[in-house]
């Protein structure tokens, strides 16, 4: 768990960031509609949880700085027993005063009012401009000399992990880790891959990750050949490959796993080839991360080596360097080696600067890494045996003083791994 001392440090942080004679206001989430009267599951705006570690909605944080020295005041709903009678308790505002080390706790009907009250003779007004609250908005009626986006100062912090948050996430890994492996022992013989994602679930909600941090992809044969496949209704069907992307979200920090395994628990000989391609390919874009390194770099190691590897298998001819100038393996690989992972499983963080030059790898960081080749059943330039084949495989990479940690190596993916894991539940051949 996170303590409300490392909370009040990141404020204070942001703190220094801000301009003197200066408002800053951040807002809960909005609930989502459904349908009709019905909210999707709350899920509190990732930035607000960094600053408060609160997760109601109608909560507002403000910022006050005058002379170099903020106030910050945490707005919260009143307890109201008909309301928590249909939509469960509520902290209120005097046990908010307990928890929160915040310099005062008002309710959140106060808002407008002290709005008008705290905006008084300030000149700079720094807001999250990625947050739709109308009502709000429609409050800050005076003019300001100056409008601020407050999101990227927020998002910039949030690259670096602190050990709290590497412990949360090292936990959702490792509940990741039971729900992969159970899905690879998993009888998946006549199933289809609705009962999969059935069984990962099931597992993520009995280790206490009450929420996917994505929605799951169980995608059979040729439909891992659509990268954002969701519809997870498909059969499984023997001698084919399952890609499984998922990862769980615990206490709001997400993991970001992707397997794929074969439904019978044996890789024939072509599937066996395409998938050491890409794992070869991971494995050495992984020895590469260590700080100043650039993201830049390990995507082009990562298209280096995989369109050497589609050489020589036939997927591709011609020469390796003319082929990525002219982007030809991007219909076998088009998306990009990794990305940010914290409280978002795409993390809001930034890749530029100010400048708009790239980041390099830092201490803390934290990345996910996912080679793949994805072939359609219908793309008749490659030799037939590799048709219908979509492979990817992703892993969970801390940056480290200097060098890295794969946080998910427990996982299996080698090849004799995953079989051996499968063998018990190997499908029966007619």
């Amino acid at each position: 768990m996170i303590k409300e001392t490392e909370y009040k440090k990141r404020r204070k942080k942001l703190a220094k960031k801000l301009l003197n004679n200066s408002v800053t206001l951040l807002t809960s989430a909005e609930p989502k509609v459904r349908s009709n009267d019905t909210n999707y599951p709350y899920r509190q705006d990732s930035n607000f949880y960094y600053l408060t570690g609160f997760k109601e909605d109608n909560a507002s944080l403000v910022f006050i700085k005058l002379d170099n020295k903020t106030k910050t005041i945490l707005f919260v709903q009143k307890k109201d027993a008909q309301e928590e009678l249909w939509n469960g308790k509520r902290l209120g505002e005097f046990e908010a005063k307990k928890r929160f080390l915040v310099d005062e706790i008002r309710v959140s009907s106060s808002l407008k009012e002290s709005l008008e009250e705290l905006c008084k003779d300030k000149e700079n007004l720094y807001f999250d401009f990625s947050i739709e609250t109308p009502k709000i908005k429609k409050s800050l009626k005076r003019s300001f000399a100056a409008h601020y986006d407050i999101s990227p100062f927020i998002k910039q912090m949030r690259l670096i992990k602190s050990k709290s948050e590497m412990e949360i996430i090292k936990k959702a890994i490792k509940i990741t880790k039971k729900a992969h492996h159970d899905a690879m022992k998993f009888n998946k013989c006549g199933k289809g891959e609705n009962e999969l994602l059935a069984k990962i679930e099931y597992i993520f909600k009995k280790n206490g990750a009450y929420s996917d941090a994505y929605t799951s992809i169980v995608a059979c044969g040729d439909s891992a050949n659509t990268l954002h496949y969701i519809s997870n209704d498909k059969e499984l069907k023997n001698k084919e490959l399952i890609l499984i992307d998922a990862g769980c979200e615990y206490n709001y920090y997400a993991s970001d796993i992707t397997r794929t395994i074969p439904v019978d628990g044996k890789f024939t000989e072509a599937q066996r080839e395409l998938y050491e391609l890409v794992l070869d390919t991971q494995e050495q874009v992984i020895k590469m991360i260590k700080p100043n390194v650039l993201r830049s770099e390990l995507q082009k190691k990562a298209e280096n080596l995989l369109v050497d590897g589609m050489l020589k298998l036939g997927i591709l001819r011609g020469k390796r360097d003319k082929l990525i100038k002219k982007l030809k393996h991007k219909k076998y690989y088009p998306h990009g080696i990794g990305h940010w992972m914290g409280l978002d499983v795409h993390d809001a963080a930034p890749y530029f600067d100010a400048n708009k030059k790239e980041i390099p790898l830092r201490k803390n960081m934290v990345l996910t890494i996912e080679p793949g080749i994805y072939i359609s059943k219908d793309d008749k330039s490659v030799p037939k045996r590799f048709r219908g084949i979509g492979i990817r495989i992703e892993d969970d990479i801390l940056v480290t003083k200097n060098s890295h940690k794969n946080l998910s190596k427990k996982i299996v993916k080698g090849v004799k791994e995953i079989e051996a894991k499968s063998n018990s539940s190997l499908c029966i051949s007619n």
